[in-house]
């Protein structure tokens, strides 16, 4: 199988990270971003859990972190993504809302930069399951893992029980190439509801039964087939705590165009979302002009499809908004524009080296006739060209400049 082509962010994000796994270690002093800058990624910290909550409108939510005690005692630890947060799917950019809960993923976390305006609790001791680290930089799950790091799972053994085609599968994650970095095996639970993807096909494990290639009942070797893996956790249908954290099995993908077919329609997802919000962007300068002119240079954040990026080009006119660090717009009603500045696009410059996650390296400078209180250096902002959609957007994701509405108090995570 040949490995899924990468974009500029993608391989910049494969980059960092896996200098990150491989020379540095992160520093055992928790670190707090600072407004406005795109924090150093070997100062994050490394968890992973089951998706317990999301409140996808204001960027937050809770995981299940793993480590600790049995999953299905442990307390979802509440977390937020930063505005520059990126969030991976099936190898390719998303939403919270995209993200099934149950779903395991692998984050990179922060302290929040500023602890009174955080949407989440503040944690002043962290442990195992609730560390301090709870504002994350990176989501993703395991397909986005395994596309980046350049890894897939071998299936060893499946075993089905004639009964509700639940079974049991034996796998290993491995290196693509065959290299170093094969893990050991793991034992996880397959069900109906397992999807299996196969080129254009959607099956189940009937399907694979009818065709002879898994048995109805019994065990059955798979000599190490390569596939992609959806991974979450459920209850393992016993108290025995050897078995408690068994990993489940969503869905399998049998062969690279499978895979493919998912990373690209997640990409089409995603791109008209952001089509539809507007691109956010961190405010590096602003030369004031007369009149309440101005020119405002600002960094897009990394993580998006190419597609979108390659439409801030110089003398294009666009429009920029006032957010909020949730990325909800802040001033006006029912849409962006409502109180968006239009002006036209100076200037567009690429950095293609060191370009720090969270960041796109692309810096726009852009001529406002009129400067908000939120076009000013270190605020966030969103932009469009004119040529992307405005229309509204639902209530739940602007506050119409009331500042109480920001964050709805993270009181609503409960103190188990």
């Amino acid at each position: 199988m040949n490995r899924l082509p990468t974009s500029n962010w993608l391989a910049a994000l494969c980059l960092g990270l896996s200098l990150l796994t491989n020379t540095a270690p992160a520093a055992d002093v928790p670190f707090r971003p600072e407004a406005g800058k795109f924090p150093p990624l070997e100062k994050a910290k490394a968890y992973t859990g089951q998706l317990a909550f999301v409140d996808h409108a204001n960027r937050r939510g809770s995981i299940r972190l793993s480590g600790g005690e049995l999953l299905h005692s442990t307390v979802p630890a509440p977390f937020a993504m930063l505005p520059y947060g990126m969030v991976r799917y099936h190898g390719a950019p998303a939403d919270l809302r995209d993200i099934p809960l149950g779903t395991m993923l692998y984050g990179r976390f922060y302290l929040p930069p500023d602890p009174d305006l955080s949407p989440v609790p503040v944690v002043s001791k962290g442990s195992v399951t609730n560390p301090a680290e709870n504002h994350a930089i990176l989501l993703e799950d395991e397909p986005s893992f395994c596309l980046r790091e350049g890894k897939v799972w071998k299936l060893k053994e499946v075993e089905l029980l004639k009964e509700n085609n639940q079974g049991m599968i034996v796998a290993s994650r491995e290196s693509k190439d065959g290299g170093e970095g094969k893990e050991s095996e793991q034992r996880m639970s397959i069900d109906a509801a397992t999807c299996i993807w196969r080129g254009r096909e959607q099956l189940g494990l009937e399907d694979l039964i009818a065709e002879g290639l898994w048995p109805a009942e019994g065990k059955k070797s798979l000599g190490g087939m390569v596939v992609y893996l959806g991974i979450g956790w459920k209850p393992a249908g016993t108290w025995e705590r050897r078995v408690g954290n068994r990993l489940h099995i969503s869905d399998i993908w049998l062969d690279e165009t499978a895979m493919q077919r998912a990373t690209q329609h997640q990409i089409k997802v995603h791109r008209e979302l952001i089509r539809s919000r507007w691109m956010p962007a961190f405010v590096d300068a602003v030369e004031y002009g007369k009149f309440g002119e101005a020119t405002v240079t600002a960094t897009l954040f990394g993580g998006m499809d190419p597609a979108l990026y390659a439409d801030f080009k110089k003398d294009v006119v666009g429009q920029m908004a006032v957010s909020d660090p949730n990325l909800k717009h802040f001033e006006g009603w029912v849409s962006h524009s409502h109180m968006a500045i239009r002006g036209p696009m100076l200037e567009v410059t690429k950095q293609d080296k060191d370009v720090p996650l969270g960041s796109s390296g692309i810096q726009i400078r852009m001529k406002v006739d009129l400067v908000l209180e939120g076009f000013r250096p270190g605020k966030i902002v969103r932009i469009r060209p004119l040529n992307w959609p405005d229309d509204a957007v639902p209530r739940e994701e602007y506050t119409g400049g009331r500042k109480e509405e920001r964050f709805p108090t993270p009181a609503i995570f409960p103190k188990y």
